[in-house]
């Protein structure tokens, strides 16, 4: 991969709260409580003491993967036609937390969840990720060309889900041409940041970085 331009874009401006964006195979037993509800923008974070360690990615799709059964948390979701909605949840050990409903093709564009490590899974419906199986530089670049050979893609049906580590770069897809998707996301830390691209072939560009205060 090649890097150029060293420098990163101003923050965006905060979207319209239920509009396109709140803001990627182990499974042991955890202690979290999977039924716990949020509201549509609104925060609750979990208890877990200050010293107490980080959940670990499984842990985190432990968690999605259970609150992705509970059909009574999953019906509470509002759909919306036009554009994505969401309602914000308790994630295990103090971790972020999103029930995410999406229409027929829609999807997040290509990003990243900067120092999050990640889990989702799919509470109805099916979901397109593409993916890239390297990692990019943190900081100080523009636009970088991609190696040929780290492209990947997976579609994930009800009841699958998947982990990821930290720079995660991934777009999400709705691709069903009538039917609604739903899934369950958990991000810890609590997202940072996230980093928005565009693709044109092997060129990615960072176009954004958005911030908490954007989609909270």
């Amino acid at each position: 991969m090649s890097a150029s331009s060293p420098s990163l874009p101003t923050p965006a401006s905060a979207p319209a709260p239920v509009v396109d964006s709140p803001p990627a195979d182990s499974s042991p037993a955890v202690d979290a409580d999977v039924s716990a509800r949020g509201t549509a923008g609104t925060e609750a974070p979990a208890g877990r003491g200050k010293d107490a360690p980080a959940p670990t990615v499984a842990e985190l799709l432990d968690f999605v993967r259970r609150t992705a059964e509970d059909a009574a948390l999953v019906a509470s979701l509002p759909l919306d036609p036009e554009g994505r909605t969401w309602l914000r949840l308790d994630g295990p050990g103090g971790s972020e937390a999103w029930l995410i409903s999406w229409p027929p093709g829609t999807g997040t564009g290509w990003h990243d969840h900067a120092e999050s490590t990640g889990a989702f899974t799919i509470a109805a419906g099916a979901l397109r990720e593409h993916s890239l199986a390297a990692r990019l530089p943190t900081d100080g670049w523009k636009t970088l060309e991609l190696s040929e050979g780290v492209d990947r893609t997976r579609l994930l049906a009800t009841g699958q889900g998947r982990a990821f580590g930290r720079h995660h770069v991934h777009e999400v897809l709705n691709e069903s041409g009538h039917e609604h998707a739903v899934s369950v996301h958990a991000y810890y830390p609590p997202l940072p940041q996230i980093r928005r691209y565009s693709r044109s072939g092997a060129v990615l560009r960072l176009e954004q970085t958005e911030r908490p205060e954007d989609w909270q």
